[in-house]
């Protein structure tokens, strides 16, 4: 189907946090921009510049907190001692939205989108596009789309944005979770043909290997699974050796495709990282899981009850039992076939002019002096 448009010229601001988990659901919404003839701009902070390079996509940088900070800040996260509360009002409404806003505000200002998307775990972009008068969406980055789509997020990070969740709420939210909500648009994720599988995929995301899980939970993996052909992922910012000598059987790169890998998967390991997650999904892969922090443990425990993983265990008993009882096969590919069943990502961009073209008959845009404005 060709990508509806609804005008022309439309220029796309993509705004993202870190993390390939956040910045990974936007990409093939700001692909389908560009076949449809917008412009389209990332704005996310520096350290995810080897993604968006990767992406195809032009960025603009806005800051990011020390790493240093981001550790300590995230270290209740990583021993699962923090409330959702903490997550969203102190780490993502707090410390990286106050952080980047000084960098989104200019970047909306100098380069004056006619819409701003946001990922839904990012809020200094809905700041500088109050500020500024420019209509938002949303896209949802949970597996589950209630996550984003209950107003839970919006109705903590008001108060820490000096906004109301209403106005928060009122931006149209657009996802590829599997999982229906009220007022949720949502839109399949394609995948390639599925080729001979010949491998088992490993991979714990991009957080994961900068916390206290690296390298053991690499390393527990490598050795529950050393009969059988790895390919395991472990991020830019580690460097392979730091795992030791390894099986023949295993293959650790830092960063793959997973759109190319998943044709080739007989199975996937993860922590349960809504991206990877929904990648195995779409793909008819069956699943077994470590889980280790935020909503890694919840998508573990679906995937598990649609029959298409295994949540927890031992996981060499997990892995052989996903590839020798075809049930859990037939499961994953039972709820791959309701995700392409879902309308095509091209469809979503009628969504992102529409509110553009509502918004010009509305009320002119003022690119405004931000000055003074502060998360609090």
């Amino acid at each position: 189907m060709a990508a509806p448009s609804v005008g022309t010229g439309v220029r796309i601001l993509f705004a993202t946090t870190r993390g390939a988990g956040h910045f990974g659901p936007l990409v093939p919404f700001a692909h389908a921009s560009g076949r449809a003839g917008h412009e389209v701009l990332v704005a996310g902070p520096s350290s995810l510049a080897g993604l968006v390079a990767r992406a195809g996509l032009p960025f603009r940088e806005v800051p990011e907190p020390p790493a240093h900070v981001v550790d300590a800040a995230f270290a209740p996260v990583w021993a699962r001692a923090a409330s959702v509360e903490h997550v969203v009002r102190e780490l993502f409404a707090g410390l990286y939205a106050r952080t980047a806003l000084p960098g989104m505000l200019d970047a909306v200002a100098d380069w004056r989108p006619d819409v701003v998307v946001r990922e839904s775990m990012e809020f200094a972009s809905a700041v500088a596009a109050e500020v500024h008068g420019v209509p938002q969406v949303r896209i949802g980055i949970h597996l589950d789309a209630e996550v984003d789509g209950a107003g839970v997020l919006e109705e903590l990070a008001a108060p820490v944005l000096g906004l109301t969740a209403g106005r928060l709420r009122d931006a149209p939210l657009l996802s590829r979770s599997p999982v229906a909500y009220d007022g949720v648009l949502r839109y399949r994720t394609d995948t390639p043909p599925a080729r001979e599988p010949d491998l088992i995929y490993v991979t714990f995301g991009s957080e994961a290997p900068l916390s206290d899980h690296f390298p053991r939970v690499y390393r527990d993996a490598i050795e529950a699974l050393a009969d059988l052909p790895v390919l395991l992922t472990i991020g830019d910012r580690r460097d392979p050796a730091e795992l030791g000598p390894l099986p023949p059987t295993v293959r650790v790169e830092q960063w793959v495709s997973q759109a190319e890998v998943m044709p080739r998967a007989l199975a996937m390991v993860s922590h349960g990282g809504s991206g990877s997650t929904l990648a195995a999904l779409a793909a008819g892969v069956p699943q077994a899981f470590v889980p280790l922090f935020v909503d890694g443990p919840a998508n573990a425990e679906r995937v598990a009850a649609l029959g298409a993983g295994i949540a927890g265990g031992d996981l060499r008993a997990a892995v052989h039992a996903l590839l020798e009882r075809p049930r859990y096969r037939h499961a994953a590919r039972t709820v791959a076939a309701g995700i392409a069943a879902l309308p095509p990502i091209d469809d979503a961009i009628e969504v992102f002019a529409r509110v553009s073209s509502q918004a010009r008959t509305r009320v002119r845009r003022h690119y405004r002096s931000a000055a003074g404005h502060a998360i609090r």
